[in-house]
């Protein structure tokens, strides 16, 4: 099948929409699809105010017409809200395709957080982009209850995985080359230095041991100053990244307006607990979504609570958690959640036989 992808967040971003929509590609092509990206590399760009690293297409409406005129897909998928979604929403209208949509991340939080814009404004007009769409995938039961109440239409669920190949579990912690010596326990915070990720409710922590950073964002400069004492690593690769993962005695996730929040995944598959708010993302990431408890961290309104928890969780329960998101079973819910761009149409039946495929593996 000829699926086109329409992504304002892909490489060299570094990002948990990035590494779920690359993981995607991946696992669709194993499985004998062919898989055009459209992305912000292929247009003319200019960066994002207060993204660094973050480049958006400019004018792209004509060149990616053209694009999608030429692959002629089968399946139209629009991954962000940017430019390029925009953009493609736009063809899509205009040439009668139907299309589906996804909504990775609550940009209305970042807008009202960064820019006070109110955040029913920012959700109305979200609503009014996804609208068209014929499946809006969202990867939690929490987030679609959430868009429902907003008045979001035809929701469709979609999860995520984790490498568990590349995130290798360890036993017990152990020494990072990036790091050095470290006194225990070490508590670990990996993503965006950004208004939306209430990192500041981990940095006060008046925790005992190290306090790593990994990431970059517009608050990273100003928090570096405030609290030099904590290990300011930036961005790094993926493998470096699951040594530090597996160099901390706890995962600190403080945010409070996650989609998912996939590095609670990539820590949990080290072996490393997580510590976090009991909200959306956490709450089904941890397993705790139905009421019951956590499994791999602890889920506390009390975030110093949670990580004193956290401490005394056997690395392999966390683990054991991280096992039960798998990439092929995100590629099997996407396909499944895909329409034809012609809406009398269906899709074709060898759809059916990757799904099946994918969840024997």
């Amino acid at each position: 099948m000829k699926i086109a992808l329409v992504t304002d967040a892909w490489q060299p971003q570094v990002n948990g929409v990035v590494t779920t929509l690359v993981e995607l590609v991946l696992h669709l092509q194993q499985a004998g699809h062919e898989v055009l990206v459209i992305h912000p590399a292929l247009f003319k760009t200019r960066p994002c105010p207060g993204y660094p690293g973050v480049d958006l297409a400019v004018r792209p409406f004509k060149a990616l017409s053209q694009l999608l005129k030429n692959w002629s897909p089968q399946a139209i998928h629009l991954a962000t809200e940017g430019p390029l979604g925009w953009a493609a929403r736009k063809y899509c209208l205009r040439e009668g395709k139907a299309f589906t949509t996804a909504f990775h991340t609550r940009f209305p939080e970042i807008l009202k957080a960064a820019l006070h814009i109110p955040l029913g404004w920012g959700y109305a007009l979200f609503k009014h982009f996804h609208r068209p769409s014929s499946g809006v995938m969202v990867p939690t039961e929490g987030v679609k209850a959430m868009l429902a109440q907003r008045g979001f239409q035809r929701l469709r669920s979609w999860t995520h995985g984790v490498d568990t190949q590349l995130f290798q579990f360890e036993a017990a912690t152990k020494s990072c080359d990036l790091t050095g010596s470290m006194a225990h326990p070490v508590c670990l915070y990996v993503g965006r230095v950004s208004y939306e990720k209430n990192i500041e409710a981990f940095l006060q922590l008046e925790m005992p041991g190290t306090k790593v950073v990994c990431g970059v964002g517009p608050l990273e400069g100003s928090l570096k100053a405030r609290y030099p004492h904590v290990r300011w690593l930036g961005i790094l690769d993926r493998n470096a990244l699951a040594d530090v993962y597996a160099s901390a005695d706890v995962f600190v996730f403080p945010s409070r307006s996650e989609t998912f929040g996939l590095v609670m995944l990539e820590a949990m598959s080290c072996g490393t607990p997580v510590a976090a708010f009991p909200v959306d993302g956490p709450l089904e990431v941890l397993g705790a979504f139905q009421g019951g408890v956590a499994r791999g961290g602890v889920l506390s309104e009390d975030l110093m609570e949670a990580c004193q928890q956290a401490l005394r969780i056997p690395r392999h329960e966390a683990r054991r958690r991280a096992l039960d998101f798998t990439w092929a079973a995100a590629a099997e819910q996407f396909l499944l959640n895909l329409v034809h761009v012609d809406r009398n149409m269906t899709l074709p039946h060898s759809v059916m036989k990757t799904v099946i495929s994918l969840s024997s593996k």
